[in-house]
């Protein structure tokens, strides 16, 4: 049994192994992105920050992507897929080995160094690892593919922040009021020093396991899919092509694909501050991520179960769009008092509870179901038939992350000047911008 790629035929055994090899990289895309959450509340004490100076983290981390995707394209060229991974892998390892002296020293600035550098690598991967796993078999099941990858990225995300905190969060309530008490300089110095240096082991494990896993692939025997060697019709089709923005359907995926992140990363990460804001309890509120990322891993699901089956990678991006837009004006219209309860279960001690859940949550929580399916849709879409283009296109795609840093900031302007009830009418015309490309944009210059 074989499956077509640009490449040619691969084996079904090779196949499935570079399926398992890609889902282990979207496993890590996850496991480090989400650890941010975690790195925040962390260093605001651990360097005695602002809230404003603490959130550079995220900024130091997402504008890796604007910045080196380009020429994470231009390394792909010369070093092929499978090389381009490894080297994302071990810069990656870079970035975390910095977190050492960064945490000796209890120096910001080098926590936002390693932060850039792990983003850099993380660029470099996505910009490998998106193209390959939609080129790697028929164009119509891409986004089944990717959806796979989501699943494993969005696990990982569930789990990277209880791992993190468990080593250097764990009696974060009793430091708190331990350095509210201590006002000698010096120790409350060596409280901190203590604090910042609970984050050197783990990063050292995670060093050793990015250089070990970078190793593995140069070993390991991954298909190469090879881009540039386009099928004799897209090649025609491109004789006239001499620039990546000449693709009219590439440009309005970028533009939507920012819009896309930025609405994504609201969607997961405002939730637990807006449950706050309307007087939830953090015993409640705490959960509410969670449910966020279920509704995404239940939207991958269906793209898994249903694509290419009973609809196709445009009707789910058309839908996942409109629903985007209904979800995001309940979140808005609904009344904060109208709530309910539901059983849930913690995942630290496997006990059930019952969490109290404002319907207006709801709706910003299932913004992770019509979120799920836009990603896998948008890659294949906008990639299509741009053959020897395609590494560059992806890295423009890459660069469109940088939605997530900037979007997040808009929404909490708006949260300050109005409610974080009101802020959320920053998702409507995202939604919209996305439908317009479902339903208009993505055929844009095609004949």
């Amino acid at each position: 049994m074989t499956t077509s790629s640009t490449s040619g035929a691969i084996s079904k055994k090779d196949y499935i192994f570079a399926i398992a090899v890609i889902g282990i990289f979207f496993f890590l895309f996850g496991f480090v992105t989400w650890l941010n959450g975690i790195l925040i509340p962390f260093l605001r004490t651990a360097c005695e920050l602002s809230d404003f100076e603490a959130y550079f983290v995220t900024f130091a981390f997402y504008i890796s992507y604007l910045v080196m995707a380009l020429p994470s394209a231009y390394l792909l060229k010369k070093t092929g897929f499978k090389n381009g991974m490894s080297i994302g892998l071990w810069i990656m390892a870079a970035g975390a080995l910095i977190f050492i002296p960064a945490a000796m020293s209890r120096t910001f600035s080098l926590f936002l160094l390693g932060l850039f550098v792990e983003g850099t690598g993380m660029a470099l991967l996505q910009t490998a690892s998106n193209p390959y796993i939609t080129i790697l078999g028929p164009p119509e099941s891409a986004a089944k593919r990717i959806s796979i990858m989501g699943i494993a990225n969005k696990f990982a995300g569930a789990i990277a922040p209880i791992i993190l905190s468990h080593f250097i969060l764990k009696d974060s309530a009793e430091l708190e009021a331990k350095l509210a008490e201590v006002a000698d300089s010096v120790a409350r110095a060596g409280i901190l020093d203590e604090l910042a240096g609970r984050v050197i082991m783990p990063y050292i494990v995670m060093t050793v396991v990015l250089v070990l896993l970078g190793l593995l692939l140069r070993l390991a025997h991954l298909p190469e899919v090879d881009t540039d060697k386009e099928d004799p019709q897209v090649g025609d089709a491109n004789l006239m092509k001499t620039s990546v923005w000449q693709f009219p359907h590439l440009i309005l995926g970028m533009i939507a694909l920012f819009f896309y992140v930025g609405v994504e990363v609201i969607a997961g990460d405002s939730i637990i501050r807006y449950g706050q804001s309307i007087g939830i309890a953090m015993e409640s509120a705490k959960y509410y991520t969670s449910l966020t990322l279920i509704g995404m891993i239940i939207g991958y699901i269906c793209g898994i179960a249903f694509i290419p089956k009973l609809f196709t990678q445009v009707t789910a991006l058309k839908a996942s769009a409109i629903l985007g837009v209904i979800f995001s004006l309940g979140a808005i219209f609904t009344p904060a008092e109208v709530s309910f309860t539901m059983p849930f279960i913690d995942i630290m001690t496997l006990k059930p509870i019952v969490m109290v859940l404002p319907v207006t949550v709801l709706f910003v929580a299932l913004l992770g179901l019509a979120n799920a399916l836009v990603w896998p849709a948008m890659w294949p879409l906008t990639l299509e038939g741009l053959g020897r283009f395609t590494k560059t296109a992806s890295a423009l795609l890459i660069m469109a992350i940088a939605g997530g840093a900037l979007l997040p900031l808009i929404y909490g302007k708006f949260a300050d000047i109005f409610s974080t009830q009101t802020a959320y009418w920053i998702c409507v015309p995202s939604y919209l911008i996305i439908a317009y490309y479902a339903f208009i944009g993505h055929n844009a210059g095609r004949k």
